[in-house]
Order: C-alpha cells, then structure tokens, then sequence
C-alpha cells in the first residue's frame, strides 16, 4: 500500500472524490514553487501532481511548456525536483507525491534509471507519470518503479481502444489517469457526458481508480467531471495563475476553490 492507495481508501470511506493538483517544480523558482506546494494540502489537494522540467515535452500545452521554461531559466531539473520533494516531505508525511515527465532526463541522469528510483523513494515520492513509455517499453521502468515501492501511472485517452486498453492498464497502479480531450494540456473543455462511457470502460478493465484530467479549469468543471469519476486533475489553471505571478495565497485560494468542486462531485 502506497500513500497512493491509502488516500484513494480514505476518500472512499469518506464518499469523496478526488482532487489532483498539477504544478510545475521550480516554477518561478524553488522557495517560491515549494511554498505553493506546502500550501496545497490545506487547499483540499488530495494528491500532488509535480511536474519535472524538460526542454522537449509532448503532451504539455504553452501554459505548461511556458512553466517549464521558467524552471529551467531557474535552473530547475530532475535533481532539484526531489530536492523540493524532500523538503515537502519535512513538514508533510502524508499528501501523496506524484511526479510527471519524460523519460529522457531520467535515463541521461548520472547513475540512470536505479539511482533516480532510489532518490525518488528516499525524497518520498510514491508514483510516476512517464508519457512517452509505453507498454512495450515497461522493463525500462515501469517494471523497476513497481519493485522499487512506487506506483507506476498510466495515461489512457479517447484514442485508447479495446484492444489497447489491456496492455496500458497491464502495470499500471495507483489509479489511471484518463485524458479527457485529444489534444494537449489546456486544450478544449472536457465534458462530463463524454468522459463517463470511458471512465466506466476503463474501471472494469483496470479496477483501479480512474482520474480524469485536460480540459477543466474551473470549479463547476470539477464537480462535473468529478461526479462521473474517482476524482479529476487541474494543471494549466493552476500553472496559469503562478505564470501571472499571482501572490501565493491568491493561488491557493484559487486552488481552494477548484478542489471544493471536485469535491462536491
């Protein structure tokens, strides 16, 4: 049992859904992106979603690509993103941590794939979102994440069929992250009547919880998508609003704000 799973328990027992917040680490910097993180708990954030910066991503739109810029111009890299996590962990013990990004930066890190495992667990990370590995590719480090104690989180789209939904649920753990819209992050809104069929595919394939995210940045698109699913992700939104420059409480309330709407669903 990860913190993962313990909370998606602890929701369950309490008839909630989930809130997942997406920020990007070391965006506009490491004190400013660590206070931001310190503060989601408190804002109803169930499970942090922490993006890893990287030069060259695929499914992140401009708000995204634009925040990682920021954290890159800051110095921001797979090393200083657990070096936020540890520091979170100091005052925090129980918000899940999951880490999002590719697997290039990953790889080409000194030690490779066993010493950033091995950093990630001893920071106190408990799941990664790796988008551009596939199922094929899971003895790279999907496998070795599993026996290393973290959850190992899949994307499933709208483009992922019957015949391909088996093999992208096959290892995954934790819960399944359902993009809701074809597209790039802060694309087109999601809508709840589209997005129930699949979350409904997706549970009976995987039994596991199904997170939706893409295309909600509001607080009634929260409890809309919300209500048809384990829980729902807000990223570009929030990743907005620290791009603005926005004061941190001003974030947080808006964070408050969301997370009470998937709440409500």
């Amino acid at each position: 049992m990860t913190r993962i799973d313990d909370r998606f328990k602890a929701l369950g027992a309490e008839g909630k859904k989930a809130f997942v917040a997406y920020m990007m680490a070391s965006d506009p910097d490491d004190d400013t992106a660590l206070q931001i993180m310190r503060g989601l708990p408190d804002a109803g954030v169930d499970i942090i979603e922490l993006g890893m910066p990287f030069t060259d991503p695929m499914a992140d739109g401009p708000t995204i690509q634009a925040a990682g810029q920021r954290a890159l111009a800051q110095g921001g890299s797979v090393s200083r993103t657990l070096d936020i996590v540890r520091a979170f962990r100091a005052g925090d013990d129980n918000t899940p941590v999951v880490l999002m990004g590719y697997y290039n930066p990953i790889y080409a890190r000194p030690g490779g794939v066993d010493q950033f495992l091995s950093d990630a667990v001893e920071a106190g990370v408990d799941g990664l979102i790796v988008v551009d590995l596939p199922p094929e590719e899971d003895e790279e480090l999907c496998i070795p994440a599993a026996k290393a104690g973290l959850n190992f989180i899949r994307l499933a789209t709208p483009t992922t069929d019957d015949r391909r939904l088996p093999a992208v649920v096959r290892n995954t753990s934790g819960f399944v992250y359902y993009v809701s819209v074809t597209g790039i992050t802060g694309g087109p809104a999601a809508s709840a009547t589209d997005v129930a069929p699949e979350v409904a595919r997706i549970r009976a394939a995987a039994n596991l919880p199904v997170v939706v995210g893409f295309g909600i940045s509001t607080p009634d698109a929260a409890e809309a998508i919300a209500s048809v699913a384990d829980g729902c992700v807000v990223g570009s939104a929030i990743v907005k609003q620290i791009g603005e420059g926005r004061p941190v409480p001003e974030i947080l309330d808006f964070v408050r704000d969301l997370a009470a709407g998937a709440h409500r669903g």
